[in-house]
Order: C-alpha cells, then sequence, then structure tokens
C-alpha cells in the first residue's frame, strides 16, 4: 500500500478520470462534505466524477449532495473513500467497490489500511482538513467547493467545540470562510435548528438516562419503540451522541441506538481525561473510530449489550 501526502494525492488523482467518490454507512457531514467538496473540485479540473448515492443520506446532509449522485449505467475507473475507516462502514453498494480502492482518504486512528493508495492522517480532527489540502493542489478553491467542506469540519468538531479541535483546523475554517461561503446558514443548520420529534427524542432520552461509575458515565438508549413513539426518523437523530457530553460530570458517554430489531449502533463519546479510550473500548467490540469518539455494533437484547459494553469499559479504564 502507497501512502501519500495530501499534494501526492491530488497529483495521483490528477491522473484519473471518470472517478467515483464513497460515503460511509449512515453518512455524516464530515464523509458528506467530504466527498461533495472533493467531487466538484474534480469537476473544475474537467475531470468526471460522480458519489456513489448512499440511501441512508438525511435530508440535513443531501443538501450537499444534489446534482452529484452517479446515474446507474456509470462505469467508474477510479474509486475514491472519504472519512471511512474500516469494511463494517461500507454500506451494501459500496461493498462491492471495496477491492476498487484506489484512494482511501482518512483521519481514524482505527482505520483498516484498505485500498491501493492511502492519504491518511489520525492528527487531523476532520477528514475534511485533508480534503481540502487535496482539493488546494488541485486548483481554486471556490466557493462551490468551501461551502460542504466547511460543513464538514464544523460537523465534525462539534462546531469547533470538540477537544480533537486543533489551530489547523480553525485555519482551514479561515481560509473556507475566506471564499465568502454563507457559514451562517451553515451553522444555523446544523447546530442551531432542532425538529420538534427531535426535541421529543431529547426529553425522553435525559428522562431515562442511566448512570454508571458513580455519575462519571451515562447510557442513553433509543429503542425502536422510541423512535415510533416520536414519529422521529434519520432526520431527527443527526449528531445526537453529542448529548452525553453536555451532562455535568460526566466523561463517557454511550448512546445505544436500535437500528433493527436486537441490532444496536454504539456511539461512544469520552472526556479529554484520557480515563477512557473509546477507540479501544470499541475496538473490543468490533468497531473503531477515535480515542474520544467511536462506535460499533452489537446485536443482542437491550440488557446484553449494555453488559457487553460496561465490560469493554471495565477492560480500558485507566481509573
Amino acid at each position: 500500500m502507497n501512502s501519500l501526502s495530501p499534494k501526492e494525492a491530488a497529483s495521483l488523482l490528477r491522473q484519473k478520470d471518470n472517478i467515483l467518490i464513497l460515503t460511509h454507512r449512515r453518512p455524516d457531514g464530515d464523509t458528506t462534505g467530504c466527498a461533495a467538496g472533493l467531487c466538484l473540485a474534480l469537476r473544475q479540473l474537467g475531470k468526471t466524477a460522480w458519489l456513489l448515492e448512499n440511501p441512508d443520506m438525511t435530508e440535513i446532509n443531501g443538501t450537499y449532495t444534489a446534482g452529484l449522485w452517479a446515474p446507474a449505467d456509470f462505469a467508474p475507473e477510479f474509486v475514491v473513500s472519504v472519512d471511512i475507516a474500516a469494511r463494517s462502514l461500507f454500506f451494501p453498494a459500496a461493498e462491492a467497490y471495496f477491492d476498487r480502492i484506489g484512494l482511501a482518504v482518512d483521519h481514524h486512528p482505527s482505520f483498516e489500511g484498505f485500498g491501493a493508495a492511502q492519504c491518511v492522517d489520525a492528527s487531523r480532527a476532520a477528514c475534511g482538513e485533508i480534503v481540502y489540502d487535496i482539493c488546494r493542489e488541485l486548483g481554486e478553491i471556490t466557493r462551490e467547493v468551501a461551502l460542504p467542506l466547511y460543513a464538514a469540519v464544523a460537523t465534525d468538531t462539534g462546531c469547533f467545540v470538540y477537544a480533537s479541535t486543533t489551530a489547523n483546523t480553525h485555519r482551514v475554517a479561515a481560509a473556507l470562510l475566506e471564499t465568502g461561503i454563507d457559514y451562517f446558514a451553515v451553522n444555523k443548520r446544523h447546530f442551531r435548528t432542532k425538529s420538534r420529534r427531535r426535541i421529543a427524542i431529547e426529553a425522553e432520552l435525559m428522562g431515562k438516562a442511566e448512570f454508571f461509575h458513580e455519575g462519571r458515565g451515562v447510557f442513553l438508549t433509543i429503542p425502536l419503540s422510541m423512535m415510533e413513539r416520536t414519529g422521529a426518523d434519520e432526520n431527527d437523530l443527526d449528531d445526537i451522541s453529542s448529548l452525553a457530553g453536555i451532562i455535568e460530570g460526566v466523561d463517557c458517554g454511550a448512546v445505544l441506538r436500535e437500528l433493527r430489531p436486537g441490532e444496536w449502533k454504539l456511539s461512544l463519546r469520552t472526556g479529554a481525561n484520557g480515563r477512557i479510550n473509546a477507540t479501544r473500548a470499541c475496538a473490543l467490540l468490533g468497531g473503531g473510530g477515535h480515542a474520544m469518539a467511536a462506535g460499533a455494533s452489537l446485536n443482542g437484547t437491550l440488557e446484553q449489550v449494555k453488559c457487553r459494553v460496561l465490560d469493554a469499559i471495565e477492560q480500558i479504564r485507566r481509573n
């Protein structure tokens, strides 16, 4: 496998055409913004570039992918993955391209090392920072390119409040703002607007929070019955895992969402104090991510799943 710098990745992309870009399962703002920004930057060079349509795309993130979905008969010559750390994060249609990935761009410490070439930097708070560097090497960062890249960086840092945010994150954001993008609309859309269904979900989650480790840890669970009762859907759950971090005294938040009967998605968020490394805990459960933000998929009853999560946390916690 060939490890590339952003400049080298851009050089590789300049040599390619008919490019297909993949996002991850249940796409967030980072994978979506990276894919859209890179696709638009490639099109500025006269390249044919498309995104593989992701059936899990939410309405809020779908604003960046309009006009970018690949037609059904598109036959790519080169495939790029963005913000995808593991094979388990490929949705079914993307899985078919796993062995054809020519360039993987990612920022997760748990990146599994797939792709003929990779541009990976785990020191970056968002994959959008890396894709920004690649796009800058490809040519001018126009407003059209900058808008989804800003969404990528802003959403993966919680609007620049997460501990992973660095000086470079702010430099990238500043450069994107200087293009004249409507950043206020992006921030309002992602951070300052909630549906009534989302508010109902949050009320239930907080009312039924289960604490452990003498209040330092918390389980927030979203069973299918809660979704049905509130009428919420995928569009109402954007960044729901960040809720645990706003509870005073909590440095380990485990958000469990039931995807199908007996199938749960874990989003583990931990504090900057290093008491619990989220990546190490989730690795024990077959997942991965960052030191303070990781995830995994588990099967079983809610009580069984909670026991497995607690056991993994116990195995790696420092105190």
